[in-house]
């Protein structure tokens, strides 16, 4: 029988879940090293079901493009582990992941997550992802323009504990600091995803000692049945039919013809069918987007045209997604992905707001600006003897709306990020390595490899 929550209960709990997710995102973008993280905001923290990893609650700050990715490699990762892919968790452990193909974007968003344990039983997974400034490849930061396969884009680390029962495995990240750019620079984000796991395993902890696990258990379940029940009381505002859109990315950056993206949306009574059946094939470039980042181009559009729907796996339930395979939306190994998130989930999401701004032109905005302006320089400072990385974000104009003009400049449809200031990169460069001891994670020693610069447009 299921257990009732009065509603005062149900609400305290739910702020409750959610501020243990803004709390993980505070402490990581405040202890990142990398102004990609701590300054353009770039990364996301969140609660996944122990069973199936299925979303409970991210931050309300977190990059919206991870809001079904984190879940997809959340649940992967369950699964590795019950085939025996994975090594089975243990209290303290942490796993990192960055491969595309398991749920994620592209290379440079690496995963972290941390099984949550009550007494002997894993409760949930915390995870979070935060955008490294480089993960090897090519070129520095990852967005090479003329990458035809993966390895040319970055180290790819399936799912390996990297903390065991609390402590650092110092070979594993050895070999991940001998394979990517300004190495020595990493430990600083390596302990802010780590500690803002650990800030959230403490908060979650002492939410579920006031209220009880039963209580807690009960309070998650009605919380994703009632999403789920408000995304479908929001879809039957949409008119009965198919709705049809295409958008097009200019080209994958090798061959110059545009990929285009074809959806038809059908309201089916209180259930949605996203179809993109037509759509371009599997192309060379790195303008290829993996399952995960299609799915969550979705769901993050849905959330722009129905903000009010709460942040939960069930308001994915009425979302029914299908026809990629065998297109540039649903990329196998080893198709080149680094654009996917950058470019081409907002493509995805402007072929959803085309298709429903005729049946909710109060909701639905023309296409934004279809890019985030990633940009990426690096190379070697003679002077200091030492590799250097930077990283940039740029914002665009927004879709016109009912009631007026869109805004002149905005972050992008897929986040929150924003341009780190110029002092923050000054900072980065002045400081030669990170010379304060870290008390967490044992020394490791660690290599650089010098690169040149890219950017991708």
């Amino acid at each position: 029988m299921r257990m009732t929550v009065d509603p005062i209960t149900l609400s305290v709990i739910q702020a409750g879940l959610q501020q243990v997710c803004d709390e993980m995102d505070l402490a990581f973008s405040r202890a990142a090293f990398s102004p990609v993280i701590a300054e353009a905001n770039d990364r996301s923290d969140g609660l996944y079901d122990a069973k199936d990893g299925s979303l409970i609650a991210q931050g309300a700050g977190g990059l919206p493009v991870f809001v079904g990715t984190m879940q997809y490699s959340t649940k992967t990762l369950i699964e590795m582990i019950a085939d025996g892919r994975a090594g089975a968790p243990e209290p303290g452990d942490i796993y990192i992941v960055n491969d595309p193909y398991l749920g994620g974007t592209h290379l440079m968003d690496v995963r972290f997550a941390r099984p949550f344990y009550r007494g002997d039983t894993l409760f949930c997974w915390l995870s979070n992802t935060g955008h490294w400034p480089d993960t090897g490849g090519a070129v520095p930061g990852g967005f090479s323009a003329s990458a035809t396969a993966v390895e040319q884009e970055g180290l790819r680390l399936p799912p390996v504990k990297l903390f065991k029962r609390g402590q650092m495995d110092a070979e594993i990240y050895a070999i991940i600091c001998s394979n990517i750019r300004v190495a020595d620079q990493r430990i600083g984000d390596v302990k802010a995803q780590a500690a803002a796991l650990d800030l959230g395993a403490e908060r979650l902890g002492a939410l579920m000692d006031r209220y009880g696990d039963d209580v807690v258990s009960a309070a998650i379940a009605e919380l994703r049945r009632r999403a789920a029940e408000q995304m479908r009381a929001s879809v039957k505002t949409i008119p009965q039919g198919t709705h049809r859109s295409v958008a097009w990315v200019d080209s994958d950056g090798v061959v110059n013809e545009p990929l285009e993206i074809r959806l038809s949306v059908t309201r089916d009574k209180d259930a949605l069918l996203f179809d993109f059946a037509g759509s371009s094939p599997p192309c060379l470039g790195p303008m290829n987007s993996v399952r995960a980042t299609t799915f969550s181009s979705v769901y993050l559009a849905m959330r722009h045209i129905f903000p009010e729907v709460p942040i939960s796996a069930g308001a994915f339930e009425p979302l029914r997604i299908t026809g990629i395979e065998d297109t540039f939306l649903d990329a196998q190994y080893p198709r080149p992905v680094s654009g996917c998130a950058a470019e081409v989930s907002q493509r995805i999401a402007e072929a959803v707001f085309a298709a429903l701004v005729e049946a909710l032109p109060d909701r639905v905005t023309a296409a934004p600006a279809g890019t985030s302006g990633n940009f990426a320089l690096g190379g070697h400072d003679p002077d200091r003897d030492r590799d250097f990385v930077m990283y940039q974000l740029s914002g665009g104009g927004y879709g016109g709306w009912s009631g007026g003009d869109g805004i002149s400049n905005g972050c992008s449809t897929i986040g929150i990020s924003k341009a780190p200031p110029l002092r923050s990169w000054n900072r980065l460069f002045r400081c030669s390595t990170i010379t304060t001891p870290c008390t967490r994670v044992p020394a490791v020693p660690v290599c650089t490899v010098a690169g040149s610069g890219s950017t991708m447009n």
